[in-house]
């Protein structure tokens, strides 16, 4: 099977692109590199620098012809989100309409889409919450991802091409980018790892559902053969507060260092869990990696690129 997967040279992206490649199918990966990394490309995926909503990005699908998009190319900082809105939905909004519309002129017929499990639904009302509870982001990253599902939903009434949105929780692992504003596990173990202070934003006690990238990995093999058509939640419906985070950070890094809190982030949204138990029902999916052991693998991997990021 051809796939393309966007974003392929980034954190999630890479990983689920290297799964691809060794169940045996034709990888082609599209990725501007603004964050993805070269070295991240797995071996047998062939790798093409493009942006996602240029019109060389349509030819490309014109020229190969996938039938599956698994799509992560993403602006998937929140905070730029609310600075930049306009931004934001260029890449996320029309980079995938670009990708989509070429796609339904040359034979695409499935889309895995990267969307998101806590900003699409924005203040819970119940934890772990399901996909049918409302959909209400407060920031524009989560409404660019409502209005991706939306038009796959149009894309697939219309032009039969089938779909599934992958609502990812927060997710960690091996590869995450821990320079930019968005990835808190990669962020607070590269400081522990040099020595540096992290900054807990507020009190600490805003929590998140921490999923590990090789269960999201799995995830994507499942819903590649799945049948199912329509948003799926993909966490461990457990929550884990930021300075609960610190501290198990520090011991998997064997770092003794004090919670040190900053100025609380506007707007932050105070609590996310999600309920994958649709997903189990329909993908035999359930997350494997506990919290403690993701972590311990997070910070073996950033020990042993270390020096390579100095």
């Amino acid at each position: 099977m051809k796939i393309l997967v966007t974003g392929g040279a980034g954190f999630i992206g890479s990983h689920v692109a290297e799964a691809f490649v060794n169940e045996g199918h034709d990888v082609l990966i599209m990725d501007d590199l603004s964050s993805g990394r070269v070295e991240n490309v797995p071996r047998g995926a062939r790798l093409e620098v493009v942006d996602i909503r240029s019109e060389a990005a349509a030819e490309l699908i014109g020229r190969e012809r996938p039938e599956v998009l698994c799509h992560h190319a993403a602006q998937m900082d929140v905070r730029r989100s609310v600075a930049e809105p306009q931004f934001d939905a260029t890449v996320n909004i029309l980079g995938l309409l670009n990708l989509l519309e070429a796609g339904r002129k040359h034979g695409l017929e499935r889309v895995l889409f990267a969307s998101t499990g806590g900003a699409i639904y924005g203040e819970q009302s119940m934890f772990p919450c399901p996909e049918t509870h409302p959909t209400n982001p407060v920031s524009p990253y989560g409404v660019a991802k409502l209005a991706g599902e939306k038009y796959l939903h149009f894309y697939g009434v219309t032009y039969g091409i089938r779909w599934i949105a992958l609502r990812y929780a927060n997710v960690y692992g091996p590869r995450q980018n821990p320079h930019g504003e968005a990835g808190v596990v990669a962020i607070f173990t590269e400081k522990l790892l040099r020595g540096e202070q992290p900054v807990i934003h507020g009190d600490g006690k805003q929590t998140r559902d921490y999923v590990y990238v090789g269960d999201l990995v799995r995830a994507n093999l499942l819903a590649l053969r799945s049948d199912y058509c329509g948003p799926l939640n993909l966490g461990t419906g457990r929550e884990t507060d930021v300075n609960t985070l610190f501290r198990l950070l520090c011991e998997a890094c064997g770092v003794h260092m004090p919670e040190f809190h900053g100025p609380a982030k506007p707007g932050e949204q105070r609590r996310s869990c999600i309920d994958s138990a649709l997903a189990e029902k329909v993908l035999g999916w359930m997350p494997e990696v506990g919290l403690e052991e993701g972590l311990r693998r997070t910070v073996e991997f950033f020990k042993a690129h270390r020096d390579n990021r100095m």
